[in-house]
């Protein structure tokens, strides 16, 4: 598979937060719709779905930290599976700016921080 040039940054942010210009091109990187939130008020570009973790997956982890090590590599191994999903958020990712935006509570062990890692290797 041809590497394509990725967004100059990723950001992660969650979805409730306030859409700012320097946002750049928001993409939901959840599996299902966030809880309360309109689509138009959510100023989604892209629904990364394709790429979220499995429903198996998202529920084993239930963002326990201790657990973070094994749900990346289980998620990775998800998304190494799904080479056709994972080259369409790729194509995504041209603008100068992306935030992967995620409803979890937890702000640093999330999909979003797992699958911005998965994409900056992705080169």
């Amino acid at each position: 598979m041809t590497r394509r040039l990725l967004a100059m940054a990723i950001q992660t942010k969650r979805v409730y937060e306030e859409s700012e210009p320097s946002d750049g091109q928001r993409i939901l990187v959840d599996r299902l719709w966030p809880r309360g939130l309109s689509k138009e008020g959510a100023h989604i570009g892209y629904w990364a779905k394709r790429v979220a973790p499995s429903h198996e997956l998202r529920r084993w982890y239930r963002h326990e930290p201790d657990k973070w090590p094994e749900f990346r590599r289980r998620y990775f191994a998800e998304l190494q599976a799904n080479p056709d999903g994972v080259a369409e958020l790729v194509s995504y990712l041209s603008k100068a700016t992306v935030t992967f935006v995620f409803s979890s509570r937890e702000t640093k062990l999330n999909n979003a921080a797992a699958l911005k890692e998965y994409v900056a290797a992705y080169r």
